[in-house]
């Protein structure tokens, strides 16, 4: 028993190893491998093994491919057809850096009526949201007090009025005396001060606009007991709007008046308003390092409301520069290509770049106005290789790109 174990392995092993041969062999000869099953000199029948002549031989030998080396038509280098690219020509473009931030609108004049002192409203002369006059009544309170002390005051300066005229002409006789008839005219005096003092309270009894603009909600009603301080309603002049925003000191050199300013809101997607700075704050705020810039902007359709959240473009070192469109540019690590386009032939050439925008890049270096670059296409470039344009084939160019603005 032990002994058939023992040839059987023995068996099992020859066999594994004349099978990694013949694998061995087989990887060496994929030619004869594939003409015939059996080991060297045992080739089938017009397998032309060695040691075998046959006209398998001839047949094996006639069967390989062309030499090595040898390419198909295009394969070879500089055998290629014409890439098909878009250009462009380079063009100097105005462009501008962009220091954004964050800003609330205010209206150029605002204000809350109220009423200096306390009384009843006995007529209100406005509508909500409405467009009010310098000088219009907007509100009515009692004025039944204060006529009645104007009243008061007017019967006593005509009485001091009186005794003043007779006080002059007894005065050269030495019918009255010196210091009675200064009494006479302290009390004229006195009394006309209290008749400007009526006068004046019997006008606050009727308010009006101090500036020209729109009223907000009305908050009080006929018959309300108002008193310093009630809030009556709003007035705000938003003929022109002020945004007030935080730039950071490192910027404050680049801070003048006079620079344009856009102004983006999300209330108006895609509409964008435009204005210039008014002013700069004298002081840096110590806790934030950043000094406040305020800018105007006009509102002649009125769409900015005070308070509006509002997105600042300050617009700063306005310049002319070179710009190409985005695409245009091959990066490779940290290094910036383009393609030239120059007798039918793309040059592969390294620029550096400067400030960028969506769609568009400053060159700084590298390329010169008037030559023209591949824009569309430059996947399948290689450094020289043939082009065929077809901006020109079209008789047009690509579109130019907007200048960068930041």
């Amino acid at each position: 028993m032990a002994e058939s174990l023992n040839r059987t392995t023995l068996i099992a092993i020859v066999v594994a190893v004349l099978s990694a041969g013949w694998a061995v062999y087989a990887t060496r000869h994929p030619a004869g491998g594939s003409a015939g099953m059996g080991p060297p000199g045992m080739g089938g029948p017009g397998a032309g093994g060695p040691g075998r002549g046959g006209p398998g031989g001839a047949s094996m030998a006639n069967r390989g491919g062309g030499a090595p080396g040898a390419r198909g038509p295009g394969g070879g280098p500089g055998g290629g057809m014409p890439v098909p690219i878009v250009s462009q020509s380079v063009r100097e473009q105005a462009i501008s850096r962009e220091l954004k931030a964050l800003g609330t609108a205010a209206a150029n004049e605002a204000v809350v009526v109220t009423s200096k002192s306390s009384n009843l409203v006995t007529a209100i002369r406005f509508r909500d949201g409405e467009r009010v006059a310098r000088g219009a009544v907007l509100v009515e309170l009692d004025s039944a007090q204060a006529r009645a002390d104007l009243a008061v005051a007017n019967a006593a300066l005509v009485e001091s009025t009186a005794q003043y005229e007779r006080g002059r002409d007894l005065l050269p006789t030495q019918a009255l005396s010196k210091s009675q008839f200064d009494q006479i005219v302290a009390a004229k005096n006195a009394n006309t001060a209290r008749v400007d003092a009526a006068r004046a309270r019997l006008e606050d009894t009727v308010i009006r606009a101090p500036f020209s603009g729109r009223v907000g909600l009305r908050r009080v009603s006929v018959g309300s007991l108002i008193s310093p301080g009630t809030v009556i309603t709003t007035l705000d002049d938003s003929s022109v709007i002020k945004i007030d925003f935080a730039v950071p000191e490192s910027n404050l050199t680049a801070l003048r008046a006079g620079l344009p300013v856009t102004v983006t809101s999300v209330a108006y997607p895609g509409k964008r308003f435009s204005g210039k700075v008014a002013s700069v704050d004298s002081r840096v705020d110590p806790t934030s390092r950043s000094v406040l810039v305020r800018a105007e902007l006009l509102n002649g359709e009125g769409l900015l409301k005070p308070g509006m959240f509002l997105n600042v473009e300050l617009q700063r070192d306005q310049r002319t520069a070179v710009v190409i469109p985005e695409e245009a540019l091959v990066p490779e690590q940290n290094r910036q290509f383009v393609f030239v386009v120059a007798g039918g032939m793309a040059e592969k050439r390294e620029v550096r770049i400067g400030s960028r925008s969506p769609g568009s890049v400053e060159i700084i270096q590298g390329l010169r106005v008037g030559e023209r670059i591949v824009v569309e296409g430059t996947v399948k470039l290689r450094d020289s290789g043939p082009v065929r344009d077809l901006a020109k084939d079209l008789g047009g160019a690509a579109p130019q790109a907007a200048g960068p603005r930041s």
